[in-house]
């Protein structure tokens, strides 16, 4: 079974779709623990009614983001995971940290990505005026939401949008995208190597990344 533990900072909508997702389709893998930085993230209540570990790594124990990374690495590697997934966690993690988990750590970003990465995606797309917008799932390297991608949903943005209808558009696509996601990874047909992406044993391109789904 692949062993995976998923890092929240606050509601865990991801980690809900995460969960149903390996019940329904009975995908050979199982969230061990849900770690966060915010005591008061709901996400920690959808882990125990799962019947998952829960774990609160804070920042009042620490005096620099070194040792937050420090602590936190202690606190995953006790579950031995082969998969780390960044649901919505909302600290930067240093280089130490990421390299440890080179090529099993993953995250969702809410832009299109190489597109508006950082924050206040949403806003920024309805600003631009772009015509389409979207989420992406990405292997994690040192550089922020830079990582080799894995899979992208694209969907429209409408004349009448704001930042919250934007978004709420685009997390039903992560709903999506996310366990497909991992259910690959469980069954072995991704991987990164180097700085790339390989399915199924080839390179995959940016635009085989892309999954249409309106």
């Amino acid at each position: 079974m692949l062993r995976i533990v998923v890092l929240i900072s606050g509601n865990g909508s991801n980690l809900q779709a995460i969960i149903d997702d390996i019940h329904d389709d009975e995908i050979d893998a199982g969230v061990v623990a849900v770690i966060s930085d915010n005591n008061d993230a709901y996400g920690l209540q959808r882990a125990k009614q799962a019947g998952i570990d829960t774990v609160v790594v804070n920042t009042k124990n620490t005096t620099s983001r070194r040792e937050y990374d420090q602590q936190l690495q202690q606190q995953i590697d006790q579950y031995q995971p082969d998969l780390v997934v960044l649901a919505g966690f909302m600290r930067i993690l240093g280089d130490d940290f990421v390299n440890h988990y080179h090529g099993r750590l993953i995250n969702i970003h809410p832009s299109l990505l190489p597109k508006y990465q950082g924050l206040n995606t949403h806003q920024r797309v309805l600003d631009a005026g772009d015509s389409h917008h979207g989420a992406s799932v990405h292997f994690v390297i040192p550089e922020l939401d830079a990582g080799p991608l894995i899979l992208q949903a694209e969907v429209p943005v409408h004349d009448n949008d704001n930042a919250e209808t934007l978004a709420q558009r685009v997390h039903k696509q992560e709903h999506i995208i996310y366990p497909l996601v991992i259910k690959w990874f469980a069954e072995g047909r991704i991987k990164m190597q180097g700085n790339k992406t390989f399915k199924d044993g080839k390179e995959l391109t940016a635009s085989a990344a892309m999954l249409h789904l309106i």
